[in-house]
């Protein structure tokens, strides 16, 4: 479209579960630098293009520098504390964030911190509880989605760098797959806001992980069971009771024979139906999810609980048996 200068930050590398939903790559991409393949990709549309290879983690230590050198930011990220980085970065900055988020069958696009617009804070002050929200890895997303929804955030880009039409500033635009629907809801600047409000209190980047209640990095971390010694448990016939954390289709899709279904929603609650007397092994997806259950576990009491490592992922890989 004429856009000179193309930035992307990415520390990741390409693997096959990417490929029906990262339209970028290919299949002899895999195993290879998202960041190389990204910008492959682009020279093969447009030579000219100057594409800025940033191989790193956006943290707080680096964001300012890095979003300084642009006059926009596309948000592509999955998960709430880079959401929360790249909105105060660009706040602070006074850099236009292109948002758009994807999950399942829905996603969500808009134009966040535009003057007089609201920013992600102001739509989102509190971030969900940790776990609770499961990543496109660990819930799904209908492969097309994401090029659909950044094809919106694209449009919106070159319109602000033209300064041409109507944009989603302050306005939310919704899509639901299942339905092809689109609707939109107003979304308005909050005076209170820490960061973009009349009396900003957030001033400066903070720690995100923190800010979104992830373990604190050097706290200790959630004992956990490798898949292998789980599997021996089994072979043994050791007691224990195997509790599955994820959502009901998670667990219907797949799952490790002998697990118990208790979302991690439905944790508290649903409490008297485990035995504290014997081992309770607790597993999702990952292990991100499954960690967040053994500290509520333990902060209700029960001392017999470990997370299974890298959860029925890893799991699989090992040649864990599973029923779908």
């Amino acid at each position: 479209s004429g856009v000179g200068r193309i930035g992307i930050v990415d520390f990741d590398t390409v693997d096959l579960t990417n490929l029906h939903r990262q339209v970028i790559h290919g299949t002899p991409d895999v195993g290879r630098s998202k960041i190389d393949s990204a910008a492959e990709s682009i020279r093969a549309v447009n030579p000219n293009v100057d594409v800025v290879k940033h191989e790193t983690m956006l943290t707080s230590e680096n964001a300012l520098e890095i979003v300084k050198g642009y006059d926009l930011v596309i948000d592509g990220t999955d998960n709430f504390p880079t959401r929360y980085l790249v909105n105060d970065a660009c706040v602070l900055l006074g850099k236009t964030n292109v948002y758009g988020s994807i999950f399942r069958f829905d996603g969500q696009a808009t134009v966040f911190c535009a003057p007089g617009g609201p920013c992600y804070r102001c739509l989102y002050p509190e971030p969900p509880p940790p776990g609770l929200v499961p990543s496109c890895a660990e819930g799904g997303v209908l492969g097309v989605l994401p090029g659909l929804i950044g094809l919106i955030q694209a449009t919106e880009a070159v319109k602000a760098i033209l300064g041409i039409g109507e944009s989603l500033i302050g306005r939310l635009l919704m899509y639901d797959a299942l339905s092809m629907k689109f609707r939109e809801v107003r979304i308005r600047r909050d005076p209170n806001c820490p960061i973009c409000g009349d009396h900003p209190t957030v001033t400066a980047l903070v720690d995100y992980d923190q800010f979104c209640g992830l373990p604190v990095k050097g706290a200790p971390a959630e004992p956990e069971l490798e898949p292998t010694a789980l599997m021996a448990m089994m072979d043994r016939h050791e007691p224990f009771i195997l509790v599955d954390v994820r959502e009901p289709h998670e667990h219907a899709a797949s799952r490790i024979p002998g697990s118990v279904l208790i979302p991690l929603a439905e944790g508290s609650t649903r409490l008297s139906e485990l035995d504290r007397s014997i081992l309770t092994v607790i597993h999702c997806q990952s292990g991100v999810r499954s960690a967040k259950a053994c500290g509520l576990l333990r902060s209700a009491g029960f001392e017999k609980v470990i997370n299974l490592r890298g959860g029925i992922v890893e799991w699989m890989k090992c040649d864990g048996k599973v029923v779908a």
